[in-house]
């Protein structure tokens, strides 16, 4: 007697071995990749040595810091942390209002609105981060506005943000296709009820993901509020006690790699929640 084979076990057992070689291949892909990390962070722990290495008749000198500064005034800088995340949330969650605002009036029919939310988007594009921060610190006083460091870096940042970011929140609405509005009216849906429960779902869907790179990138920009004096964040505390004891080198390195390590806790999340929103696409 022979047995019948299922037509179908065949393909799907291929497949399954297939699948299982890709992960394999992207296991393997990740663990060189975190070797090669390795090697690189051990390269730059022997560069911060202090100590020189001698290759024939050339020596290669490394650097050499002060690290019973860094041990001193690791844990104060640290302290800058909180400032350079609350700032860096404010600014965010003001960036997204004002970009969703922008995008909605460049998308409007009503030329005031339309006009309105070009003009900020230009301006605000059109003159740097350095000098919309130090407009709000120092010049608004003159008109009898007096705004506090941390209020005129959260605005500035905000601001700024928002009118790079009304591009995304733009594409994304525009993204959505008419079909589906139509179909929405066609349900009796209002203008605002279809935006409300068909378009800014999708549109946020779009729009996440460059938001989490602009998050990163804000955190970094965050540092431009010290120059106010008056915030006391990773970067203001990094200054202060390197140029008090001449160990600039030492401070600015535990800023750079509080910031670095910031950056890859952040990177991190932005990769986990990519993935979950592409879930549907896979």
């Amino acid at each position: 007697m022979t047995t019948a084979t299922n037509p179908v076990q065949a393909p799907n057992s291929q497949a399954e071995l297939l699948y299982q070689a890709q992960l394999k291949q992207e296991r393997q892909f990740r663990t060189n990749v975190g070797f090669s990390w390795g090697i690189l962070f051990l390269i730059l722990i022997f560069l911060f040595s202090g100590q020189n290495l001698q290759i024939g008749s050339f020596t290669f000198k490394t650097i050499n810091v002060d690290t019973a500064f860094i041990l001193k005034n690791i844990t104060f800088i640290a302290g800058g942390l909180g400032q350079t995340l609350l700032i860096s949330t404010l600014s965010i969650l003001f960036a997204i209002c004002m970009a969703l605002l922008a995008a909605l009036g460049r998308l409007s029919k009503f030329p005031p609105i339309y006009a309105l939310s070009t003009f900020y988007v230009s301006l605000i594009r059109g003159t740097p981060l350095y000098l919309q921060i130090f407009f709000f610190f120092l010049a608004l006083p003159q008109l009898g506005i007096v705004l506090s460091g941390i209020v005129s870096g959260v605005l500035a940042l905000g601001l700024n943000y928002g009118a790079y970011m009304s591009e995304t929140f733009r594409a994304g609405l525009s993204s959505v296709s008419k079909g589906q509005r139509e179909a929405a009216m066609a349900l009796g849906m209002t203008p605002s009820q279809t935006m409300r429960r068909i378009v800014l779902p999708q549109a946020l869907r779009f729009a996440i993901p460059p938001m989490g790179n602009d998050f990163i990138s804000m955190t970094k920009d965050s540092a431009l509020v010290s120059a106010t004096g008056f915030v006391h964040e990773l970067m203001w505390r990094a200054t202060k006690v390197g140029r008090a004891s001449f160990n600039s080198l030492e401070a600015l390195i535990m800023a750079a790699m509080f910031y670095w390590v910031l950056t890859l806790i952040l990177t991190y999340f932005q990769g986990k929640l990519e993935a979950r929103l592409s879930k549907g696409d896979r």
